[in-house]
């Protein structure tokens, strides 16, 4: 079993800039991707981008070139650097790792 826990969240205009974190515990030994996934209100929850660790890194168009996803201590610590934030970015920010694994979300809010 894994447990995920997300941190970084908050209030920030447009334009500005934020960092989520995820670290992960429990069994963690097998984990090869962790990701992020989003969900705004009123909407479906979608991908944002995940890496493998191969290190290997892959986005959705909506982020790509401004978000960078990395991580730390492998299978451990993930990060979501979210930079030129836009108010569309406005949702809950959810860990993931594959297929069903998921943290409790961290509300990222962009102001216009």
């Amino acid at each position: 079993q894994v447990q995920l826990v997300e941190s970084g969240g908050g209030l920030v205009q447009a334009g500005g800039s934020l960092r989520l974190s995820c670290a992960a515990s429990g069994s963690t030994r097998h984990i090869n991707t962790m990701g992020w996934y989003r969900q705004a209100p009123g909407k479906l929850r979608e991908y944002v981008a995940h890496i493998e660790f191969s290190y290997n890194t892959y986005y959705a168009d909506s982020v790509k070139g401004r978000f960078t996803i990395s991580s730390e201590n492998a299978r451990n610590t993930v990060y979501l650097q979210m930079n030129s934030l836009k108010p569309e970015d406005t949702a809950v920010y959810y860990c993931w790792i594959p297929p069903a694994t998921w943290g409790k979300g961290s509300q990222v809010i962009v102001s216009s």
